[in-house]
């Protein structure tokens, strides 16, 4: 496994032991962590959870906001010996229960409001139940020290939960080297010091979220969570903080532009990172002209491999679409549909190899052979591969630009959400008799959700009781903002709905 000449692969829980003791690590409403502290805190949490769940590999998972628990529970988990789940606080009672079944986590802390919302029968019988202010208070009080581990890097460390194009989300495994080389990955290419102060607005229940904590902590700088209600808490956190960082997905950057930044506020920040979806050039020029002091990376990634590509800074204001090249650790081809490496300007499916290919799905042996093949013949690394399904072309510089998705998926305000998903709640609620989920193009969100549903006859308020039954089933994420109601849907010539046609007639 390959790291850098004066820092070998550790564990995970090692990036604590990263920073100088009396510099800022964590800043949280109760205070300013220290690195010193920071260890500290993370050991005996480790050593709390050590002595709840004493079996190696056993899941624990966390459904809370930002806070002490959520911005530790990695590095604690890690230590501990134990499988990190972390659980979207946007997520509704069945998403969580979903979770928990499949990934048979023996423990669940989260905040009391959000524990209290699961119905009989959410919670396996085999899964605690712990409050998060019990938890952190049974920790301290405990007292006891967890030494940094020494697991095998290839242990698994985590199992982050995401949305396919067809039925419920799947989770996809993550080694400690897994994790470990993506921070030192991102924390190169972004060039981060110790000196930078990182906003984390992204739920750490994704990847892209996860990595604003551990790539920070690499490099020996400080993070500040941020669960925000209006793009405003953003600017006033980023002056208030001496922010260097934000990491964002481009709906949030698109309010972002529209705020009234004071000219010193925006010469804070000296890099913005975009994932989760692409910028569009006039929302470069935005954000260029906002911040001119600041780097602006455009990135691309999927949580099969974590990230594939950047692009440099410096050709953003030239190449503002692109995808950029292979970041540190990562090796992506561009394979035709005749299994060859795609020929300069040839349209093919992006594929990435090397060390930050994750470990398949959990417990679900068929999805993974669907995703994860074996590398291309002209592959360096070798080994497994995530065949992405994104189609994606090169050009004579080696730059690569998105084309399109091979499936369904739908990406709404940087989340990938399963249109089954949706169809399935629509379905469950006993007013339809067919659904449909699609994306729409959407200025702000990137596509909009548009489900097209036909009524159950003979039930009268279905148009208005639809929305609200979704409201409390789905997350805000997953909710429609337009709802169609049809007589008949179109069938195609092998008798299935014909989705393409409906997309057509939304997209006219």
């Amino acid at each position: 496994m390959p790291g850098s000449p004066d820092n070998p692969i550790l564990t995970l829980d090692h990036l604590a032991l990263r920073g100088a003791d009396e510099a800022d690590a964590l800043v949280l409403r109760e205070g300013i962590f220290n690195y010193r502290e920071l260890r500290s805190r993370v050991s005996r949490l480790a050593a709390w959870l050590r002595h709840e769940l004493p079996e190696r590999r056993a899941r624990v998972a966390s459904w809370a906001a930002k806070g002490e628990l959520t911005c530790l529970l990695p590095l604690a988990a890690a230590r501990a010996g134990l499988v990190h789940v972390p659980i979207n606080p946007m997520l509704k009672h069945a998403q969580a229960a979903h979770i928990l079944a499949d990934s048979g986590a023996t423990m669940l802390i989260g905040t009391p409001a959000r524990l209290a919302t699961l119905d009989e029968g959410d919670v396996p019988a085999t899964c605690r139940l712990v409050e998060e202010p019990a938890a952190l208070a049974a920790a301290a009080k405990l007292g006891a020290d967890l030494p940094p581990s020494q697991a095998d890097p290839n242990d698994l460390a985590a199992i982050l939960y995401t949305s396919g194009s067809t039925g419920r989300p799947k989770g996809v495994m993550l080694s400690h080297a897994n994790m470990w080389l993506g921070a030192e990955s991102v924390a190169d290419y972004l060039s981060l010091a110790r000196d930078d102060r990182t906003l984390a607005v992204l739920p750490l229940s994704f990847d892209y979220g996860q990595n604003q904590l551990l790539s920070t902590w690499y490099a020996g700088g400080c993070v500040v969570p941020l669960d925000f209600l209006l793009p405003g808490d953003v600017m006033k956190a980023v002056d208030r903080h001496a922010i260097t960082t934000l990491a964002a997905v481009p709906p949030l950057w698109v309010q972002v532009c529209e705020l009234d930044w004071a000219p010193e506020a925006a010469a804070k920040l000296r890099r913005l990172t975009n994932s989760g979806g692409a910028l569009t050039v006039d929302l470069v020029r935005r954000l260029r002209a906002l911040f001119p002091q600041a780097n602006l990376f455009a990135m691309y990634g999927l949580t099969e491999a974590f990230r594939s590509t950047y692009l440099d800074p410096a050709l953003i204001d030239t190449h503002p679409t692109s995808m950029g090249k292979a970041i540190p650790h990562a090796e992506v081809l561009v394979i035709n549909d005749r299994g060859e490496v795609a020929a300069d300007g040839e349209e093919g499916e992006l594929v990435h190899c090397g060390p930050l290919v994750a470990q398949g799905y959990w417990q679900d042996p068929q999805r993974t052979a669907e995703r994860y093949k074996p590398a291309p013949g002209a592959s360096v690394h070798g080994g497994t591969a995530v065949w992405s399904g994104d189609r994606v072309r090169r050009d004579a510089d080696g730059l690569l630009y998105f084309v399109g998705r091979r499936d369904a998926m739908i990406k709404s305000a940087g989340n990938r959400i399963s249109p089954q998903e949706i169809e399935d709640a629509a379905l469950a609620t006993g007013l339809v008799a067919e659904a449909v989920a699609l994306g729409v193009s959407d200025e702000r969100l990137g596509q909009a959700i548009h489900l097209v549903v036909r009524a159950v006859p003979g039930i009268s308020g279905a148009a208005e009781a639809l929305p609200r039954r979704l409201m409390q089933e789905l997350p805000n994420f997953m909710q429609p903002k337009v709802i169609h109601w049809r007589e008949a849907m179109p069938i195609s010539p092998n008798g299935k709905i014909d989705r393409t046609r409906l997309q057509a007639e939304l997209a006219a």
